[in-house]
C-alpha cells in the first residue's frame, strides 16, 4: 500500500493489525533513490553535500558525506520531557512510513524495511514529549526515532526500556545505514505531530460518541419534551454536524419510554395554568445538544481529513522527483495544517468538556433539576455527601481545559539563526490537545457515575433506552450505587478506562 486510509492507520496503531507495504510501492521507493544516487553527483544539494539549516552555506567534503547523515541525528537526539505513549510513537512511525512511500525522499528501501519491523514487532524508540516547534517537521523528536533505528539510543520492548542495539541484535535486525540522505529523511517531516493528532482523534472520536449518549440519557432523566432531536426541526439548519447528532439522538432514543411528548402534554387540552409546573423548555445543556455537538462532528471530520492527507504526504526536504528528473527545495515539514486542526479540535473538545460539566451541575443542582436530591445524596442530608465533592474535581479539570483552549498555531518564536522564522508549533498543539483529551475522559467519567446515580434515584433504569440501560449496566459493575459516604477515586480511574476502550461506535 502506498496510500493509507484512516481506517488502516487505526487498525495498525490500536488493533495491532500488520503493516504489509505493497511491493510495487517499494519498487517507486527504489526508483526514487537509484535517480537521487545518479542525480546528486556533481550537484550542490541541500543536506546532502551541505551543511544543516543555517549551515548550509558550507560545502561538506566528500569524505565526510556518511557522517553529516549520523551527525544530524546524534546532535538533534536533545528531546526534554516524558517518552511519548507507545500508540504515539506507533502512530509516528506509521506516519513516517506513508511519507516514505510516496517516493519522493530517496532513501534507500531497507529505511522503509526497517521501520516497518518495529511497528510489527512493538519496538518503541524513545521519543521525549519536548523539542519539536514543526517547522522543519519534528526535527528533535524524530531524531530520537532516527537514533533508535541506528541502533543507538533506546526503545520500549514488551514493556520494558532496553538499548536499541539489543533488542535489534535479539530479533535479527540490522541497523538502518546511510546511503545517501537517510539522516536527514529520518528527522525530516511532521510525522510525530501526526502520529499523536491521530491518537486525539481515535479518542476525540470516542468522547463525542460517549457525549451523545449522555444528551439522551440526560433528557431521559429530566423526561423533557422529545421535539429537541426532532427531524423538521434539525433539518431546516443547513448544517451537517447538527443533522447527523440529531439523527443519532434519536435513533438512539428510539427504545425509550422517558421522553415526554409535546402534543400530548401541551398541544391538547385546555390549558389555564398561569405558572407551568414542568419546564415548557428545557436548560440549554439539555435542549441544544445537536446544535452544541453538531459543530464538534464537523471538526473532528475536517481534522480527520487533515490527517489522513498528512500519512500520505511527502513532507520532506528537499523532495526527489525521478519523474520529473529534479530535486525540489522547499517547505513541505511545515507543520501548519496539522497544528492549525489540533487546535481546533482542542477547542471542540473543552466546549465538549464544558458541556460536560454543565449537565453535571444539572443533576447535582436540586432546585433547578426539582426532582433529585442535592449532589444525588441518597444517604442523610447533613451527615452524608453524595457526589458533592467530585464535582469540584470535574469542574477545576474543566477550567484546566479552557485555559488550555487559547490557540497555540499562533505562537511562533523565531529560532535557528532566524532560519525558522515563523514556526508552527504543530507538535506542541497536538500535545495541548492531548492533555485536553484526557481531561475530558474524567470529567465524562464523573458524569457517567452521576447518570448512572441519577437513575437510581428516580428508579427509572426499565424505562430508559436500550444503550442508556446497557451502559447504566457496566457502570454499575464499575461503581454500585452511593448510599453511604465512601471513597470512589479508584472507580473514576476505572469508568475513564472503561470510556476509552469501549466505543460507542455510532453510526
Amino acid at each position: 500500500m502506498n496510500y493509507l486510509t484512516y481506517k488502516q492507520v487505526e487498525d495498525i496503531v490500536f488493533h495491532n493489525k500488520e503493516f504489509i507495504v505493497d511491493p510495487q510501492a517499494m519498487e517507486q521507493v527504489e526508483r526514487c533513490y537509484k535517480f537521487l544516487e545518479q542525480f546528486h553527483k556533481d550537484k550542490v544539494i541541500y543536506g546532502i553535500n551541505t551543511g544543516f539549516g543555517p549551515m548550509a552555506q558550507w560545502r561538506v567534503d566528500d569524505q565526510y558525506l556518511k557522517d553529516l547523515q549520523y551527525n544530524i541525528i546524534r546532535s538533534h537526539s536533545t528531546g526534554a520531557g516524558k517518552p511519548l505513549g507507545d500508540a504515539s510513537v506507533k502512530a509516528a512511525m506509521v506516519a513516517r512510513v506513508g511519507t516514505f512511500l510516496q517516493a519522493k525522499s530517496g532513501i534507500h528501501p531497507d529505511v522503509v524495511k526497517l521501520l516497518v519491523e518495529f511497528i510489527n514487532r512493538g519496538i518503541y524508540p524513545f521519543i521525549p514529549r519536548h523539542g519539536s516547534v514543526g517547522a522543519s517537521g519534528d526535527l528533535v523528536q524524530l531524531a530520537h526515532m532516527a537514533l533508535a533505528l541506528i541502533g543507538e539510543g533506546e526503545v520500549h520492548y514488551k514493556g520494558e526500556w532496553r538499548p536499541s542495539a539489543d533488542v535489534l541484535a535479539e530479533c535479527g535486525l540490522k541497523p538502518m545505514e546511510i546511503h545517501i540522505r537517510e539522516g536527514l529523511s529520518a528527522v525530516n517531516g511532521t510525522s510525530v505531530m501526526t502520529g499523536v493528532s491521530l491518537v486525539n482523534q481515535f479518542q476525540a472520536t470516542r468522547l463525542l460518541d460517549w457525549a451523545t449518549l449522555a444528551a439522551v440519557w440526560m433528557n431521559e432523566i429530566a423526561g423533557s419534551y422529545d421535539d429537541f432531536m426532532a427531524e423538521p426541526l434539525n433539518e431546516c439548519r443547513r448544517q451537517k454536524g447538527q443533522q447527523v447528532i440529531s439523527r443519532r439522538l434519536r435513533e438512539l432514543a428510539a427504545t425509550s419510554r422517558c421522553f415526554s411528548k409535546r402534543e400530548l402534554e401541551l398541544y391538547t387540552g385546555v390549558h389555564k395554568e398561569t405558572v407551568f409546573e414542568k419546564k415548557v423548555q428545557a436548560y440549554y445543556s439539555l435542549r441544544c445538544t445537536p446544535q452544541i455537538l453538531g459543530p464538534i462532528y464537523d471538526t473532528l471530520a475536517a481534522a480527520q481529513d487533515v490527517l489522513e492527507n498528512e500519512f500520505n504526504s511527502a513532507c520532506d526536504n528537499p523532495i526527489v522527483d525521478p519523474d520529473t528528473q529534479y530535486v525540489y527545495h522547499g517547505g513541505n515539514f511545515h507543520g501548519d495544517y496539522v497544528s492549525l486542526e489540533e487546535d481546533k479540535v482542542k477547542i471542540a473538545l473543552v466546549r465538549l468538556t464544558m458541556l460536560t460539566e454543565r449537565q453535571l451541575n444539572y443533576l447535582f443542582h436540586d432546585r433547578i433539576n426539582g426532582i433529585l436530591p442535592p449532589f444525588l445524596n441518597k444517604g442523610t442530608l447533613g451527615l452524608n455527601y453524595g457526589m458533592q465533592a467530585c464535582q469540584f474535581t470535574a469542574t477545576s479539570t474543566t477550567a484546566e481545559s479552557q485555559t488550555l483552549a487559547m490557540p497555540n498555531y499562533v505562537h511562533s518564536i523565531p529560532n535557528n539563526n532566524d532560519n525558522q522564522d515563523i514556526v508552527s508549533m504543530g507538535t506542541n498543539s497536538a500535545l495541548l490537545c492531548r492533555q485536553v483529551v484526557e481531561n475530558a475522559f474524567q470529567v465524562m467519567a464523573i458524569h457517567f457515575i452521576a447518570l448512572a446515580q441519577a437513575t437510581d434515584c428516580l428508579g427509572i433504569k426499565a424505562n430508559l433506552c436500550d444503550t442508556s440501560r446497557a451502559v447504566y449496566e457496566q457502570i454499575r459493575t464499575i461503581q454500585p450505587e452511593i448510599l453511604e459516604d465512601t471513597p470512589f477515586y479508584k472507580e473514576i480511574t476505572r469508568v475513564i478506562t472503561y470510556l476509552k476502550r469501549n466505543p460507542l461506535e455510532l453510526k
